[in-house]
């Protein structure tokens, strides 16, 4: 399989490129906001020694994405690839946050869209798991068209576990969506 985990990506809406170390700063920017983190199990992730340790997971996951408004260019937030699974032809899409200027416009959908066209070359299944209190990206991701399938916890990278929600969305679900 070759999917690249860290490909560049772009719409007319916004360009998808590989988080780089040096993203720090402009990113924490976007994530310093608490109410970004308002539902997510970890509420304190807009604090620089929480964010610090979800950027390294990021850096380290080399699946991460800084995303970036195309007329502006200002950052939109981050989100990655993880869990590539060749034997259940899956990968799971996450760890997504959204400036809130950026809410409601279609960036969100914009960036899974492209994540999951992508995705779905190489794989038959996108997983997406979501914090069990996370109302607002869950109501997003069935939008999408993603089903849930099953409750667990989940430790993120260098975190106590936390209960999520397992959602999914199917290839052939995807590609015959209604636009």
């Amino acid at each position: 399989m070759n999917f690249d985990l860290q490909p560049t990506l772009a719409n007319n809406l916004i360009k998808v490129v590989p988080l780089k170390e040096e993203d720090f700063e402009v990113l924490f920017a976007v994530a310093s906001d608490p109410l970004i983190w308002e539902q997510h199990p970890n509420k304190d992730r807009y604090k620089i020694e929480v964010f610090e340790n979800f950027f390294k997971g990021a850096i380290e996951s080399k699946g991460a994405f800084i995303v970036y408004e195309k007329e502006s260019n200002k950052v939109v937030g981050s989100s990655r690839y993880y869990e590539l699974d060749e034997t259940e032809h899956s990968v799971a899409v996450g760890y997504t946050f959204i400036a809130r200027e950026f809410w409601g416009k279609g960036h969100n959908k914009a960036l899974k869209t492209l994540m999951f066209d992508y995705a779905f070359q190489f794989v038959d299944k996108v997983i997406l798991h979501i914090g069990a209190t996370n109302f607002r990206s869950q109501k997003a991701t069935e939008k999408l068209g993603a089903v849930k399938i099953a409750e667990l916890e989940v430790a993120y990278y260098g975190e106590p576990l936390k209960w999520n929600f397992v959602y999914q969305i199917d290839k052939d679900k995807w590609e015959n969506k209604p636009s």
